[in-house]
């Protein structure tokens, strides 16, 4: 199985981002991970729309925007009008997650779903069939570099049987090892921020997706 690999912008060098995503242009990265934080879902601020829309005219590749907000109904539309290509909210915010996942699709774009750690996969039962992906966290979010929660693992196989055609993305703590239980979990889609920027991008990108099609 070769999995998509979403190399997180948030481990990138932001003082030479031009030419970061430049070499993430070239690469055999599939989606670029936006990771947009409002310093209160989580304590960090990162960027908003203006950020991504400087950089969107310097990649064909698909804009993936993860809102770490506390009231994403306010921001989905502006990120959908600087050309993300999927938006993913959390469901632990969401008092109407059905509302927001047709906010998301009204603009002809694709709707995922995020977990936190300690959020149960019952969830999002009722909005299995209605998105496209589905964000398991495998760190808390927040922060760059944290390790991986080992116990994510069993809700990846839940979100399987729930629906075993969805793009099931996991994010936090990815390398060639926990790459390799991921997706023998069922995950295809993997967010990987220190491990790609810690060296060439493309040889480390390069290992995940070996990892895959060794399955």
């Amino acid at each position: 199985m070769k999995p998509i690999i979403a190399p997180s912008v948030l481990s990138a060098d932001f003082s030479n981002m031009s030419e970061e995503i430049e070499k993430l242009e070239k690469s055999s990265a599939e989606f670029i991970h936006l990771d947009v934080m409002d310093g209160h879902f989580v304590p960090p601020i990162t960027f908003g729309p203006q950020f991504i829309k400087s950089i969107r005219g310097k990649s064909k590749k698909i804009f993936d925007a993860h809102l770490m907000v506390s009231n994403p109904e306010a921001h989905i539309d502006s990120f959908a009008a600087v050309g993300c290509d999927i938006i993913t909210i959390h469901a632990e915010v969401a008092s109407h997650l059905h509302k927001l996942i047709a906010q998301i699709k009204n603009h002809g774009i694709k709707a995922g779903v995020a977990l936190n750690p300690s959020t149960p996969v019952e969830m999002i039962k009722w909005v299995i069939q209605d998105v496209d992906m589905v964000l398991i966290m495998s760190v808390n979010p927040g922060f760059g570099g944290q390790s991986f929660i080992p116990t994510v693992v069993d809700k990846i196989r839940e979100v399987k049987k729930l629906n075993p055609n969805i793009l099931i993305q996991v994010d936090g703590g990815i390398n060639e090892q926990t790459a390799k239980i991921v997706m023998e979990a069922g995950a295809n889609v993997l967010v990987a921020g220190s491990f790609v920027f810690q060296g060439n991008f493309e040889e480390q990108i390069q290992k995940l997706i070996r990892v895959g099609l060794a399955l």
